[in-house]
């Protein structure tokens, strides 16, 4: 309700899933996008240092026994349609559509040692940093601020914050308890 009114505005969206995992956020972000008319003028890419997570997240194959809590999420956040409309059982593992893998770029990035490589509308760095230190967690946020543009949206995890950072200056607050925040400088 608050971020996507925003990214309308953009011609491409580009969004950044930084640190990724096996991607179940990914697709969480590509459904959305599909909801509301989006997906088809955005890109995701999806990054994280581990390639076989990064594989698992490519395959959009996930374990049958996890769409029960799945769908209990997507229901929560709103969802506006059958969440089983979205992927395909198959024995043990449901097989996400190829629409929702389509706009999605996995690539192996390690945030400490690697550059920026775009400039996002949206950048989602959930629970990332709470495994640096000071000095590794500035780091992010200076590539963070780089790859984002102006107006564009940071969402951080429950335990990260913006706050005495370099950059804490350079953002809104959009929701506090969700830590969400856009650039403003």
């Amino acid at each position: 309700d608050k971020v996507l009114p925003t990214l309308q505005e953009f011609p491409l969206i580009r969004v950044w899933h930084v640190g990724c995992a096996t991607g179940e956020e990914v697709y969480s972000t590509a459904i959305m996008l599909h909801e509301e008319g989006l997906l088809n003028h955005s890109k995701c890419y999806a990054t994280d240092m581990n390639q076989r997570s990064l594989d698992i997240g490519k395959q959009g194959i996930y374990p049958i026994k996890k769409m029960k809590a799945y769908t209990g999420n997507y229901q929560n956040a709103g969802g506006k349609d059958a969440f089983s409309n979205y992927y395909v059982a198959k024995y043990e593992y449901v097989i996400l559509k190829q629409f929702l893998r389509n706009n999605i770029v996995w690539a192996q990035h390690n945030l400490v040692s690697d550059s920026s490589f775009n400039e996002f509308h949206l950048i989602l760095c959930r629970n990332v940093m709470i495994y640096f230190n000071r000095t590794l967690q500035n780091r992010v946020h200076h590539l963070i601020y780089n790859s984002l543009t102006i107006g564009g949206v940071l969402g951080l995890g429950r335990g990260e914050t913006l706050q005495f950072t370099p950059y804490e200056e350079c953002y809104e607050v959009i929701d506090r308890f969700e830590k969400i925040y856009r650039k403003i400088r």
